[in-house]
């Protein structure tokens, strides 16, 4: 028996090479990856560009502590702040981490205020932050908060898209509004435009911060830099992941000047966060994300993806319900077990991801074509068509 802490329900596949959309097993099978590391890989496998600089970095320096300047960490830094709302920028490891960091930052901003009181935060029914004590209890899910004794305080829930549970649940406590813009373990939920205008307009009514969560959705994945961008309006505060490092491990949380005015030195600290192999990649990915055309592209093949699976989905009632979701972001919701789903795209050489609310989530590369996207239509059509005959 493996030494492995049992967290993960695995399935049996064990992949030894990735090259572009695809990975590879190590009995030699290959499959077309439509999970991308769960929105991690936004890039793809082994993209020249990547690889060449985590290789050249590697040869110089891999780590000193954050006690010393790191050039590319500034470089990194001043260009997420310069395409964003943000004027500040920390670096971490992990999306987890960038959530605990934004969380704190909010309530060290009202404290720097002279406002120690205004501590809670408001979240939102379906949302996921992370697996740490204060994030499972953020999002209040029974399944994640099992086990783990009494929920840490702090946080208070709405159902998604009320707004007028939203402006009840506003107290003299509260800090921030913590929101995903495009919901991702919740089941891929998109919130209206609009909803997240109102959201904007209720923090600053009220003298809260708007925290948006964009570990998953942003990074490109909607055909935007960020999803909140095409709402027209900016948080205070973001943490991001996953794809900005394109499978690197590094995350970040981000504010203006005034939200991140108390985080002064002393207040947060992290060993490996923004370390010299971290930050050359996440400068790597930059380069192809904020390229000229690239997010258009991602846009532009997005579109493509949901019109060909709404039409797919639509033939086949008795095996999947609807579309959702925004740009490479899209969800399945199944009528079938979603799980089932997601182990016959295996079998038919497609990987896509589970999610809440019944729905097989597709988180394809952004960097894929219309020949991934044909590809993938097939598999989806050919389990439809064989769940009819009764082989699902």
């Amino acid at each position: 028996m493996s030494a492995v802490m049992s967290t993960y329900g695995r399935y049996d596949l064990t992949f030894e090479r990735g090259e572009g959309a695809y990975l590879y097993t190590t009995d030699g099978r290959r499959f077309l990856d439509f999970a991308a590391g769960i929105a991690v890989n936004a890039v793809g496998h082994s993209h020249p560009h990547l690889v060449k600089t985590l290789q050249d970095q590697a040869a110089k320096l891999w780590h000193v502590s954050n006690l010393y300047e790191i050039p590319d960490q500034t470089r990194l830094a001043d260009r997420l702040a310069a395409a964003t709302f943000a004027d500040k920028v920390f670096f971490c490891s992990t999306g987890l981490e960038a959530m605990e960091g934004a969380l704190k930052l909010c309530r060290k901003y009202h404290s720097a205020n002279g406002a120690p009181e205004r501590w809670r935060f408001v979240t939102v029914e379906g949302s996921f932050h992370g697996r740490s004590l204060a994030t499972i209890a953020s999002a209040k899910n029974p399944k994640h908060l099992e086990g783990f004794g009494p929920a840490v305080d702090g946080f208070d829930q709405v159902s998604f898209g009320n707004l007028n549970e939203m402006r009840a649940a506003i107290g003299p406590e509260t800090a921030a509004i913590v929101f995903e813009p495009v919901q991702g373990e919740g089941g891929i939920r998109p919130a209206d435009l609009e909803y997240l205008r109102q959201l904007r307009a209720i923090a600053d009514e009220f003298g809260v911060l708007l925290l948006f969560d964009e570990i998953q959705c942003g990074n490109g994945r909607t055909g935007k830099f960020f999803a909140h961008e095409w709402a027209g309006i900016t948080p205070d505060v973001m943490a991001i992941a996953k794809g900005i490092g394109g499978g690197f491990p590094i995350g970040a949380f981000m504010a203006t000047e005034e939200a991140a005015k108390g985080m002064v030195p002393g207040t947060h600290g992290s060993t490996f966060g923004g370390n010299p192999l971290a930050v050359a990649v996440g400068n790597a990915v930059l380069d192809v994300l904020l390229e000229d055309g690239f997010l258009d592209q991602v846009d532009r093949t997005a579109r493509i993806l949901w019109d060909q699976l709404t039409e797919t989905v639509a033939k086949y009632p008795e095996v999947y319900e609807s579309v959702r979701g925004a740009g490479l972001m899209l969800g399945i919701k199944c009528v079938v077990p979603a799980g089932d789903v997601v182990v016959a795209f295996q079998k038919a050489g497609m990987l896509t991801v589970p999610a809440g609310d019944n729905v097989a989530r597709l988180l394809p590369p952004l960097n894929i074509d219309e020949s991934h996207i044909t590809e993938a239509i097939n598999i989806i059509d050919a389990v439809g068509k064989n769940w009819g005959a009764g082989d699902g």
